[in-house]
Order: C-alpha cells, then sequence, then structure tokens
C-alpha cells in the first residue's frame, strides 16, 4: 500500500525529495510519519492514510482516508480546481520534527506527540490538531482561546440575531430556509480558516478547541487557509469555485412587484422614465406565467395579463425603454397536467413530498428534486427558452428552501444556469431564498425572505447581509421596503438608502403592495431619488467591484473585520459595513433618529456629503436629518480612488467616454483596478475585457497618480479619465512627458478635450483636477501645498 500510494503521488508530481520516515516511538495507535516531501506528509497506521499536502502557499489539504479509501469531491468543492497543488515547500527534518514551510505558512508534524501544528508564515502557532480523529469522521482543532469565529451560517427571514455576526457555541452548517445562508467553513480574524468538504456539519466552538462533526464523506477531506480576511476568500473563491459575474444592468435598482399586468408596468416604467429616477430591472411575481394552466403553463408567458408576452412585442417596446424583465420561478409543477405526467413517468419528484394544493392556483402541485440530473436537464425546457427568448432574462428562484435538503435550492439554480448558459451567450441572474457555498458557481444571488416592514426588520437586515457574506455569499439582497406589509413613508426612505449599498439593490411587497418611490410621497421620494441616483454614478466602481469579486473571492460588501481585522470594536460590529475599498457606510435604521453614534476605524476619514475630516479610532456623534430623511452616512477613507460618471436612467443609456475619478491620496500607496467589458456576455472570461491599475500616494508635499498599462482585449468608448486630487493646490504638474497643459479654471479644463489640469475648491477643500487620457500607463507628479 505505501509503495503503491508513493508512486501514485511521484505519479502525480508530489514528490520531490522524499525522506524516510524516523521511529517515534509511539504505540500503535497513533497516527505514524510514512513519509515527507516537499509537497507535503502522508501518515499511516495500518491501512488508514492522512495524507497532507499543500494546495497553494497558504493553503492546506488534510485528507483521512480510513483504510486508504477515499471519495470523489463533493458539491461544495470546485468541479475545475484552480489550486493544482504544484507548491514546493522548504523540508525539514530531525528526530523529533518535521517541519514544511512556503511564503504564507509553517507546518509541523510533532513525532513525540503525534500532532499537527500550523503556523503563519512568521512561525505564531495558529491551529494544532491530533488527526487521529479523522478516523472517526471528527476534526478537532485547537487555537487560542480568543480567537473571534466567523462563518458557518446565518438567520433566517424571522430568527433573532442578537449575536451579531460572531459565531461560538454549537453552530450548524445547512441551507436553511427564509434567508438562510450556510458553509461548512469557519474563519477567524486570527489569521486563519477552515472549509470542509461535506454538505451539513456541526461546528462546536468552545473556548480553545473547535470540533467539527456530523460530516457526509467518511474519508474526511478539509482545508487549512493561512492569511488576512481577503487573502482568506481569495482561497475559499478559488477552492469551492468563483462567482460568474452578473450583467451590468444588475449593478443598479430592480424593482419586484406582485400583482401586476402588462399596461401598469409599461405604467411604471414611463413614470420612472419621465421622473429620471434610474432603474434597469422589473421582476415579476406569480402574474408573468401561466400558472396553474397545462401545456407548460408554470414555463411561459400568461397571454391574458401580458398580451406582448408570447410574441416578444412586450419585450421590444421595454428594451428600447432600457429596461429587462426578470420573472419567478418555482420549484414545483402542477400534476395534473402533461408537464406533471411526464415528470410522474420519469420519477422527477422529490422524494417523500407528496401532491398539494397550490395557495396560488388551488390545484394539485409536487416539487421536482433538482438533485437528479435529468430533472436538471429537463426544466431548462422549450417552452422557458421561448419566454427568456421573448424578454424574461433573468430567474427569481423561489419556495425551493422547504425540503430540508441543502442542495434543492443550489441545483435548481444551477439547472438555470448550465440551460442558460448552454443556450445563450447572455450571462445568468438569479436570486434564491437560501444558500450553501458551492452555490455561488452558478451566479447565485441570496436574497433574506419574506422579511417584514418596519424599522426594527430593516436594522435587523444588517447581520443578514454580513452574516452572509461571512459564508462566502458576497451577492445578497432583501426585499426593500419589507415583503410583510406597508412601510411609513420614512421606512421606504430609509431603506432605499440602505439598499443602494447593498451588493443587490431591490425593492419588493407582498401582492399588490407597491414599491415605487412616488408612491410614499415627495419627501420620501426626493431621498430614494437622490439614493437610487448616486448609486448610479458609483456604478463603476461597484462594476470593478464585481469582477474583482469574480477574480479574488471578495465583494462589494465586506464586514469591517475584513480590513480591520485586529480591532476589537468592529469584531462584532453590523452597524456600519465597507462599501468597496474606499468607503465606509452607516445606515440609519431608526425612526425619527436625530444622532447616530459611528465607530470609525484607524485612519482619516471625509465625510462624502460635507467634505467634514474625521480621524479614526474612535466612535462619532453623527447629526441626522429626521425630517427630510436624504442623509446617508457615508465616509470616505484615506488613500480611497472612486471612478464616476454621469447619471443614466438605465445602464447603458449613453457611451461613457469620460469617468470622473475622486482620489483622496494617504501616506501609504493605495490602487484601484479601473474595469468595463460588454457588460453582458461572458467574453470576459476569455480575455476580452479592458482593465487599468490606477494608483496614488502622498509624500509631502507632492502627489503621484499613475495608470498602468491596461490588460485584456476589450475597447470600451473611455477616452479619459478626469481626475479630482483632493487636498493639493498644485503649483505645477509633470507628466514625465514634459508639462501638461495649465488651464485658469476648472471649468475651462471641463469645457476643453484633451489632457491638461487645473485647480479649484470643492466641498473637500482644495482639489486638482487633471485629466489624462485612458488605456496608457502614465505617471504625473502635482508639485505643491497639501492640505490635510
Amino acid at each position: 500500500m505505501k509503495k503503491t500510494m508513493i508512486r501514485a503521488m511521484a505519479a502525480c508530481g508530489l514528490l520531490m525529495s522524499t525522506v524516510p520516515a524516523l521511529a517515534s516511538g509511539l504505540d500503535d495507535g497513533a497516527f505514524h510519519l510514512d513519509h515527507a516531501s516537499t509537497h507535503g506528509l502522508e501518515l499511516a497506521r495500518g491501512a488508514d492514510r492522512i495524507q497532507i499536502r499543500f494546495l497553494a502557499p497558504n493553503v492546506l489539504d488534510v485528507h483521512g482516508m480510513p483504510d486508504g479509501k477515499q471519495t470523489p469531491p463533493g458539491i461544495v468543492m470546485n468541479p475545475h480546481p484552480v489550486l493544482t497543488g504544484n507548491v514546493t515547500a522548504s523540508l525539514k527534518q530531525d528526530a523529533h520534527d518535521v517541519t514544511l514551510s512556503t511564503a504564507g505558512m509553517v507546518v509541523t508534524w510533532d513525532k513525540r506527540k503525534a500532532r499537527l501544528i500550523v503556523a503563519d508564515a512568521q512561525g505564531h502557532e495558529l491551529l494544532h490538531t491530533d488527526p487521529t480523529t479523522l478516523m472517526a469522521g471528527r476534526i478537532v482543532l485547537n487555537h487560542d482561546g480568543s480567537d473571534p469565529f466567523y462563518g458557518i451560517g446565518g438567520y433566517d427571514a424571522f430568527q433573532p440575531a442578537p449575536g451579531g455576526i460572531l459565531r461560538a457555541g454549537n453552530q450548524i452548517a445547512v441551507a436553511g430556509q427564509q434567508g438562510h445562508p450556510g458553509a461548512p467553513f469557519v474563519w477567524s480574524t486570527r489569521g486563519y480558516g477552515v472549509l470542509v468538504d461535506t454538505v451539513g456539519a456541526h461546528f462546536d466552538l468552545v473556548g480553545g478547541s473547535a470540533s467539527i462533526d456530523q460530516l457526509n464523506r467518511k474519508d474526511v477531506d478539509y482545508d487549512i487557509i493561512v492569511g488576512p480576511p481577503p487573502k482568506i476568500f481569495d482561497a475559499l473563491s478559488k477552492l469551492s469555485g468563483p462567482s460568474p459575474m452578473f450583467p451590468k444592468w444588475a449593478m443598479g435598482f430592480t424593482n419586484s412587484q406582485w400583482g401586476i399586468d402588462q399596461k401598469e408596468l409599461l405604467d411604471i416604467v414611463d413614470t420612472y422614465r419621465a421622473k429620471h429616477i434610474p432603474i434597469d430591472n422589473f421582476t415579476i411575481d406569480f402574474d408573468w406565467k401561466a400558472w396553474g394552466q397545462d401545456n407548460y403553463g408554470e414555463f411561459r408567458w400568461n397571454a391574458t395579463k401580458f398580451p406582448g408576452g408570447p410574441d416578444g412585442k412586450l419585450k421590444a417596446e421595454l428594451t428600447a425603454k432600457g429596461m429587462h424583465l426578470t420573472g419567478i420561478m418555482k420549484p414545483r409543477i402542477h400534476v395534473d397536467t402533461v408537464e406533471g405526467r411526464y415528470a410522474q413517468a420519469h420519477d422527477f419528484w422529490f422524494p417523500d413530498f407528496p401532491a398539494e394544493e397550490d395557495y396560488f392556483s388551488h390545484k394539485p402541485v409536487r416539487e421536482l428534486d433538482f438533485d437528479k440530473p435529468a430533472v436538471r436537464a429537463w426544466f431548462f425546457n422549450a417552452a422557458l427558452k421561448h419566454s427568456f427568448d421573448t424578454g424574461i432574462v433573468g430567474w427569481w428562484n423561489d419556495e425551493a428552501d422547504d425540503t430540508g435538503s441543502s442542495t434543492q435550492f443550489l441545483n435548481m439554480e444551477r439547472s438555470l444556469y448550465d440551460g442558460q448558459r448552454a443556450y445563450s451567450p447572455l450571462r445568468v441572474w438569479s436570486i434564491n431564498r437560501d444558500f450553501y457555498l458551492g452555490a455561488q458557481r452558478y451566479a447565485y444571488g441570496l436574497w433574506s425572505g419574506d422579511i417584514n416592514t418596519g424599522f426594527a426588520s430593516m436594522a435587523a437586515q444588517r447581520q443578514r447581509m454580513l452574516s452572509a457574506i461571512d459564508t462566502g455569499e458576497m451577492k445578497w439582497g432583501m426585499d426593500g421596503g419589507g415583503f410583510n406589509g406597508h412601510p411609513s413613508d420614512e421606512n421606504y426612505a430609509r431603506w432605499i438608502e440602505f439598499g443602494a449599498f447593498t451588493p443587490i439593490f431591490r425593492v419588493h411587497g407582498t401582492h399588490d403592495e407597491k414599491r415605487q418611490p412616488w408612491r410614499y410621497g415627495p419627501i420620501a421620494e426626493a431621498a430614494a431619488t437622490k439614493a437610487i441616483r448616486l448609486r448610479y454614478a458609483l456604478l463603476p466602481y461597484i462594476y470593478a467591484y464585481e469582477h474583482g469579486l469574480h477574480v479574488d473571492g471578495v465583494g462589494l460588501v465586506r464586514p469591517l473585520t475584513f480590513a480591520w481585522p485586529d480591532d476589537p470594536k468592529v469584531r462584532n460590529d453590523i452597524s456600519a459595513w465597507m462599501f468597496g475599498d474606499s468607503l465606509l457606510v452607516s445606515p440609519v435604521v431608526k425612526q425619527g433618529q436625530t444622532v447616530k453614534h459611528i465607530y470609525l476605524p484607524a485612519g482619516r476619514w471625509t465625510d462624502w456629503f460635507t467634505g467634514k475630516v474625521y480621524q479614526g479610532g474612535q466612535s462619532i456623534a453623527y447629526a441626522v436629518d429626521a425630517t427630510h430623511w436624504s442623509d446617508i452616512p457615508l465616509f470616505i477613507r484615506d488613500g480611497a480612488i472612486i471612478p464616476m460618471q454621469p447619471v443614466m436612467d438605465y445602464v447603458g443609456e449613453h457611451p461613457v467616454t469620460e469617468v470622473t475619478v475622486q482620489v483622496f491620496p494617504a501616506d501609504r500607496a493605495t490602487r484601484f483596478d479601473y474595469y468595463d467589458d460588454d457588460g453582458s456576455t461572458y467574453a470576459y472570461e476569455h480575455g476580452v475585457y479592458f482593465s487599468q491599475e490606477l494608483g496614488t500616494q502622498r509624500t509631502g508635499n507632492e502627489v503621484t497618480f499613475t495608470t498602468k498599462a491596461p490588460s485584456g482585449t476589450y475597447k470600451p468608448a473611455l477616452k479619459d479619465y478626469l481626475v479630482a486630487i483632493h487636498g493639493i493646490t498644485a503649483r505645477s504638474v509633470d507628466s514625465g512627458q514634459g508639462g501638461l497643459h495649465a488651464y485658469a479654471s476648472a471649468d475651462a479644463l471641463k469645457a476643453a478635450t484633451g489632457e491638461g489640469w487645473a485647480t479649484g475648491t470643492d466641498r473637500y477643500g482644495p482639489v486638482t483636477w487633471v485629466r489624462l487620457t485612458s488605456g496608457q500607463a502614465r505617471s504625473v507628479t502635482l508639485h505643491g501645498a497639501t492640505a490635510h
């Protein structure tokens, strides 16, 4: 057995310098070092094997195989592995220890105690474990008792959430119901994370021990990731699979509604356009489909309510107005229909779920079993393809969370993702009502379920969002305004302001509830419109983070712990979060609030709306307008680089030939990857994109701003960056290619074409404007007196 496994590892390139085991003197009940190489270790106890290998410099895979047997990776793991294990470590061995060191971690096998020790690259111990427990299907990891933990799961729509985002005690990794996320993944701001390849798990986090059991694989396989939070989530994305990019229109605003027909839909869209309230997507509930009718009524248009649906005329009319349509999908179909009889004949039903009366059609329905490949292949059928062709270009998947399965909803979305990708080049968009890690691979967005209206319910969405992100679901949204009930005007306005700073910006309500801004009075409409328009101005910034999520595993919204892991004051902070790297937001979630206490982490912060500067590391008392509801506590982080564009009524209404880049230089170097592509297809997966790194740094009375050579083959409409460099009145600007043309004022520069610069002031104080041609590698230095 030993020779066979060594030959297999050698054939895979896993052995470079095999070192024979040294006697340990342990009794026969313990694992012994079988061999060590620069790629990992193998432990043995009779026929039992434990393989320990590096998948990346900061990722260690530990695989326990009773009797040496192993099974294929499960649905949590990326079916197209990115981390191949081609890592070479430094190997040292003596009579007591075997130590493997990479640039990301140090791993030691203690021969005397028969334990595995994992440390960071500096040698600080993080975890140690006796791997013998793997043979009993249990992982036991010992750690410092003060380590804070995150991940594993979140909250459903109606569950109290007093625990915030910290995790302790008994925790269950499961895809629950009504907005609940789950992941067999736990991580700590101490600098490590643990991902287990299992569907379902129990975590017990007590004192200095983390034990994980009730796994669904006999050969227990888990990964230890070492690094700060962004590095942990980068590795998680590569291990479990990256999130595909949503279409660019999905960065905008979505109005969902239950109870609507074609005439009302067109009237609503026309009102949005007449009022210049930006919107890109209208999502339709049961109303769009022929629900309850025979001949695939669950998958096709309701021609009575939407006469222009089946022939595509409605789609053409809405396309001309810049509006996309998305529609609800259910996991159940009607039994006494052509499709129901087909499902019966092919054994498509979810087991142990008999037919029951549907609450909407009042006819018998049954739930499909999406774990079956044949069901998934059938679900994106000819009727649904026709609905897609005629305008339903995204999927609101509802109510597949009541079977007790952690994979039913995942595989329902998987069927739509695989079906659409095989049928169309257009990107998949979906929202879903629960989550299990692995689902993110299928363009899967989580919304928080059928939440109530009111300020208390709105406030409770913060920990739901941040908990979901901590499990690896970075695409999150909610029923803005609340699903059940009717929000007050103030509640609606504040909810829109909250939603504008979430990944999926959407409103919805129960049957016949309307969520358009103009239905909540002129004060709420003005506040909501202002927030929506700010969201659209920030679209270049937002879209860059959508791409960043795909590449690096960290999305638009992240808890404060991601950037300040060592600050105990943000350890369980749900009142604020980072919106990208540069913006901290803390929405108002209390009725009639006049003062909001906000903790700003270390650094220098500038109020987005007033320009007032705050030093971080303290809580501030922030004045709130309880009369007009139009203020959003929003702060700019020192070093920020924020590209913005003119506000449009919808994404792509006009070509963006110039973006304004707001720059707040810091003493440290900062960077931002400006990104663009066609916004609608998967061509970006093949290099058809435009990406250019922008960078800045302040050094004394000088500020540098750089643009690196771009990558990708996409040619955007963008011609120029109009860079607003705050905190400096430049006396001269050196481009390295001679001086740029100086204009007398910012207005003169903006009215001109071509490169140049000018100075002025705005609400942030002194500013120097520099126009640079995009797509070129440039470096400019501003010489002048800085203002801090």
